[in-house]
């Protein structure tokens, strides 16, 4: 249901959300040409090109490799570092440019990653070239090179990919994995005559080598950091057009499946043809291919290699039969992001991993930007973006939070960088300062940006210093500093009276905290948006304290119009008194602001329950959709807050389905041709709330389709068909729960096979938890879905699934991302409402993870007994609310 009932269940629970053994702490030293930039390799040598050769032996679950590196070395140095993983080496030699090869001793230090190559005599600074043999291992998830196993309806098949950011080109060539050190590459890959090869540039030749196999050489690579390498070999076949430029736009997937991609396909020929105007740099590879991979990781969904973009085939594929609008919402929105990295992350990259966001907030940004604008029927009344903002303070309202641009010092913490405030606030500070400094400002100093640092790395502030050119009266530096070196939500508090025909507004800023209420707030320089009741729009830079005056005294003022900026509101109560008798008529995206606002406060305490209760109250019956999803989200989450405790929730549920259920009625299960996208979510969403809360008319309509489709499988449709099997598997009995199971068994599609599995997790019944779990142990899920299967088991049964987990760490290690150890096993624990989950939480951190990597640990940690004590401060007010109105 998008982002709108997602963000307002969290708001509901008080804002609870999160998003290998580390490598020692590493001193802040500059990579060459980034005096700033820090670096876990000694600054003696730097690469310029690899010629890499591989032959998988898919088979055996192993491959070989042999690599010319060109080095330059820097100073008089002994020996020369690197980065490897897992890797075992052979006949290493070094040669001067036209001499001699030396003889190279390789030894490897496994804890630190890397490789170390050493030689009978000093180095002089000069231009070399290192030689070696080597061979690794394939893995079963998504790190280095990984193979992944999917059924077809002529058996099972084996593809090969490659997965590096944030570490790990080091499991596949032994290089400079850091992202300050680009070279450019030419890539050999030997494999079976029948397989299609894949690489970031298009194929330069072939030919056959024997023995059933074939060597595939690849063009030359611009300029480019290991993160960005790329290669796939398996059962392929593409599609491809071409775009304005001459660009080759192409889609892969496993053949039978290439069709299902044609979405894809034609959606990013739009949005390459959009960038390519945005930015004013032309994409500069010969080809853009993303590749559908069947399986799933819990560490990301499609990833943005240089001109071969990788997608599991549940974020690329669209299958008629089963996906539905929010699936092409997805489809497209993760394109436009992928390819929005290939400017934001490949032609310029971050000089080290503190800058990520330079990377995940502004694709996150340029996704959203590009989706409305190409797609604006999915967003009609342009809520996304303050979507994105409320989520992420969420997070960012937390101590455990950290600023935007942030210290990274080892590979895990780099891995742990990825998350709600990387993406999210920096897509939202993003809209925010675009506001403020003018869409075309902004654009202008995006394209010089670009222009300055092609090709190369950047630091944030090298960005700052374009913007402030194309906005020199704006004070834009300290602005952006403000919201990207310090953590945290300000606050901004409003009063207002009339004085002398006119509006005098006041506005203080403070802070938004949802676990420390005597914190010292931070300040900020925050840009704010005033709208009179006359519609006068006024913008002011609040610094502490500011004011300004409205024309006119009748009628409410809203701050954050338009709700681009990001902070939370407070109004002084007579103003939220007067703003609520206006509601309805302020714009759709405000009436959000409003909401959400209403519902993150209440919930910490800074303004009534009967606030927010009393705006869900007084939404009409025939408000636009996106409210009405509001709505839904924030009772769901409200109902949650009672589980256990059955009398008062059925006083609350009574409240809650006398507003949802005529919405659905008037809406009807079935689909008209004419539904708008939002419609469409809204449906959806009411069922999956109204099921969780018990409703016996909706549960029972959903078995009623269930069994309907287990005879005609096209009787459901493909909008409602994840809605209405999720509802049947987390009311399922053993009956349906075998019903479910053999779908699975006997399902074809990589894509439907998984979400099959993922429903037998979901049962609230404990047993057929625990069988799903016992399940996930085995080979029958596949290897990258029996973690999703654990994690969803977890959202029912917390402290179930994390006990399982742990007591079977050994094996779930095997089934987790190794760059998401350290997020996986807390999150589990994360819908526990047991404060021992506290202590099992902090006892696992303090066994397997190391110290510097235990911010997700310590997030659950401060989400789970934050949202328990909000809980018992909320419920007595919930409760008030309820009896005078009857409930």
């Amino acid at each position: 249901m998008r982002r709108i009932l997602a963000t307002a269940i969290a708001l509901a629970l008080a804002g609870t959300c999160v998003s290998a053994s580390a490598q020692g702490e590493a001193p802040a030293t500059p990579v060459a040409g980034q005096s700033s930039a820090t670096t876990q390799l000694p600054r003696t040598a730097r690469p310029s090109h690899y010629h890499v050769e591989v032959t998988p032996h898919a088979g055996e679950m192993a491959f070989d490799g042999k690599v010319r590196i060109d080095l330059e070395v820097l100073e008089s140095t002994s020996s020369i570092v690197l980065q490897a993983a897992n890797l075992r080496f052979a006949n290493s030699t070094l040669a001067a440019a036209g001499g001699k090869p030396m003889p190279a001793t390789a030894s490897v230090d496994g804890e630190n990653q890397t490789a170390t190559f050493s030689f009978g005599k000093p180095l002089s600074p000069g231009h070399y070239t290192l030689a070696t043999d080597y061979s690794g291992v394939i893995n079963t998830q998504a790190n280095g090179l990984f193979a992944l196993d999917y059924p077809t309806e002529s058996g099972n098949r084996r593809a090969l990919f490659t997965q590096f950011e944030n570490s790990d080109a080091r499991r596949f060539i032994p290089s400079w994995d850091e992202p300050g050190y680009k070279a450019t590459f030419d890539l050999v890959i030997n494999v079976p005559e029948a397989e299609m090869a894949v690489s970031n540039m298009p194929v330069a030749s072939t030919r056959e080598l024997g023995n059933g196999l074939k060597q595939v050489v690849f063009q030359t690579t611009p300029k480019m950091s290991t993160y960005l390498l790329f290669v796939a070999a398996g059962d392929f076949e593409r599609a491809a057009i071409k775009d304005d430029g001459g660009t080759e736009i192409g889609v892969i997937a496993q053949k039978g499946k290439v069709e299902q991609a044609r979405f894809a396909l034609e959606g990013s020929r739009e949005v390459l043809r959009e960038y390519n105007d945005y930015f004013g740099v032309p994409y500069p590879l010969p080809k853009l291919d993303n590749l559908a991979a069947p399986g799933s990781s819990q560490f990301f969904s499609a990833m943005e290699n240089w001109g071969a973009i990788f997608t599991f085939e549940h974020t690329l594929l669209i299958d008629p039969a089963v996906s539905g609008v929010s699936d092409q919402q997805r489809v497209f929105s993760v394109a436009a992001h992928e390819i929005a990295h290939q400017w934001f992350g490949n032609l310029v990259t971050m000089a080290w991993w503190d800058d990520l966001w330079l990377n995940e907030g502004f694709a996150t940004w340029m996704e959203g930007r590009t989706t409305r604008k190409l797609h604006p029927e999915w967003d009609i009344n342009n809520v996304d973006a303050a979507m994105t903002s409320r989520g992420a303070m969420g997070r960012d309202a937390y101590a455990t939070t950290h600023p935007i641009v942030q210290h990274v010092a080892t590979v895990e913490q780099a891995s742990q960088a990825f998350d709600g405030i990387t993406y999210g606030k920096g897509a939202a500070v993003i809209a925010m300062f675009e506001d403020y400094v003018g869409a075309d400002a902004w654009r202008e100093g995006v394209r010089s940006y670009i222009r300055a640092h092609a090709y190369g790395n950047a630091v944030t502030d090298d960005l700052w210093r374009e913007m402030d050119k194309a906005a020199p009266d704006k004070q834009f530096v300290e602005v952006a500093h403000d919201f990207t070196l310090q953590p945290g939500v300000p606050l901004i508090r409003v009063a207002s009276t009339c004085v002398d025909g006119n509006t005098q507004v006041k506005l203080e800023q403070g802070e938004y905290t949802i676990d420390r209420k005597d914190k010292v707030p931070l300040r900020w320089r925050v840009p704010v948006t005033v709208r009179g009741a006359d519609g006068t729009v006024v913008r002011t830079l609040v610094d502490g304290n500011g004011s300004l005056e409205l024309p006119g005294c009748a009628g409410p003022v809203l701050v954050n119009a338009g709700q681009k900026g990001y902070y939370r509101t407070l109004y002084a109560p007579e103003q939220f008194k007067a703003l609520s008798g206006d509601f309805a008529r302020l714009p759709v995206v405000d009436q959000l602001g409003v909401m959400m606002d209403a519902s993150a406060l209440a919930a910490v305490g800074l303004q009534p329950e009967s606030d927010m209760l009393d705006l869900t109250a007084q939404v009409a019956a025939d408000a636009p959709s996106d409210l009405w999803e509001m709505v839904a989200g924030t009772l769901g989450g409200i109902d949650s807050m009672f589980k256990g405790d059955a009398p008062r929730q059925a006083a609350f549920r009574k409240y809650a389905r006398s507003r949802l259920v005529p919405v659905l009625q008037s809406l009807g299960w079935d689909g008209r041709e004419d539904d708008s996208a939002q419609t469409r979510e809204l449906r959806s969403g009411l069922i999956r709330v109204l099921s969780t809360m018990g409703d016996e008319q909706v549960v029972a309509e959903a078995k009623r389709r269930f069994d309907a489709f287990l005879t005609s499988p096209e009787s459901l449709s493909a909008d409602l068909r994840r809605t209405v099997l999720g509802v049947v598997a987390r009311n399922a009995d053993a009956a349906t729960w075998d019903k479910l199971h053999e779908l699975a068994k006997k399902e074809t599609s990589a894509m439907v096979r998984a979400q099959y599995y993922g429903l037998l997790a979901l049962p609230q019944d404990k047993a057929l938890a625990q069988r799903a779990l016992d399940m996930a142990l085995t080979d029958e899920p596949g290897a990258t879905n029996s973690a999703g299967m654990i994690a969803a088991v977890s959202r029912e049964h917390a402290d179930m699934a994390f006990d399982f987990a742990v007591a079977h760490r050994e094996k779930v290690d095997t089934l987790v991302d190794s760059t998401s150890r350290a997020r996986y096993y807390p999150g589990l624990g994360m819908s526990s409402d047991d404060l021992k989950m506290v202590d099992k939480i902090r006892d696992y951190a303090d066994k397997y993870i190391a110290p510097t990597s235990r911010r997700d640990a310590e997030t659950m940690i401060a989400g789970i007994q934050t949202k328990l004590k909000l809980r018992a401060e909320r419920k007595p007010q919930i409760d008030a609310w309820l009896r005078q109105h009857g409930y």
